[in-house]
């Protein structure tokens, strides 16, 4: 069924028959299947809130809040971005979108205690996709993983949303660091911080000709 349906969307892409709105209800089934299973294609999401954006009568704010937040899922790219580009000036105005696309800011800004806190107070929304909060996890240890030499073990339960003990060893493990007793160690970021004297030597023969020019 889902093999199926991967098919016929993508034959829906792949011609004018993606701008049909008689397509529509099958990329919003597309969407939903998305969120149960833990999948995601941008491109028809694009899709989808394309069609929104020519045929306004037919918008499906629950739809587009799944696209939304199916986009948070894959930062730190610009998908959200692509979305909320394609959004009617009274669509963003709805109150869920609002509150998702505040969520897309305060990720951005890398304000992790603050999304988790909102994720929290909406739990509803979130957890009808799939795999979200583990999505967000990713994007937070890689963020970790480009800023940190060691940091407090409470600190990045905390920053990976208040999680255990056990499901933090799994992310310590999943992405080779160490734990050190009540520190983490991440990498050592001195060739990252390190200061770089660079040499540049060129050559006359190389500058004549640009010479010749003036």
């Amino acid at each position: 069924m889902a093999e199926t349906m991967k098919q016929t969307v993508a034959t829906i892409l792949k011609s004018i028959e993606r701008y049909n709105p008689a397509n529509l209800q099958t990329l919003e089934r597309y969407v939903e299947m998305q969120s149960r299973e833990n999948t995601y294609d941008l491109e028809a999401n694009l899709a989808v809130l394309k069609l929104y954006q020519f045929n306004p009568e037919k918008f499906n704010p629950d739809i587009t809040c799944q696209i939304l937040l199916k986009a948070l899922t894959n930062f730190p790219h610009t998908d959200f971005t692509l979305c909320k580009c394609l959004l009617l000036e009274s669509v963003v105005e709805n109150e869920t979108i609002s509150q998702i696309k505040y969520l897309a800011d305060i990720l951005e800004q890398c304000d992790f205690a603050q999304f988790w806190h909102r994720v929290h107070q909406m739990p509803e929304l979130c957890n009808r996709i799939t795999g979200f909060h583990d999505s967000i996890r990713k994007f937070v240890c890689h963020v970790v993983g480009i800023t940190f030499q060691t940091i407090d073990k409470n600190n990045l339960a905390n920053l990976l949303g208040g999680i255990d003990d056990v499901p933090l060893k799994h992310w310590v493990k999943k992405y080779g660091w160490r734990d050190d007793g009540n520190l983490i160690f991440i990498a050592n970021q001195d060739e990252n911080i390190k200061t770089k004297n660079i040499t540049e030597k060129i050559d006359f023969e190389h500058l004549a000709p640009l010479m010749a020019l003036l």
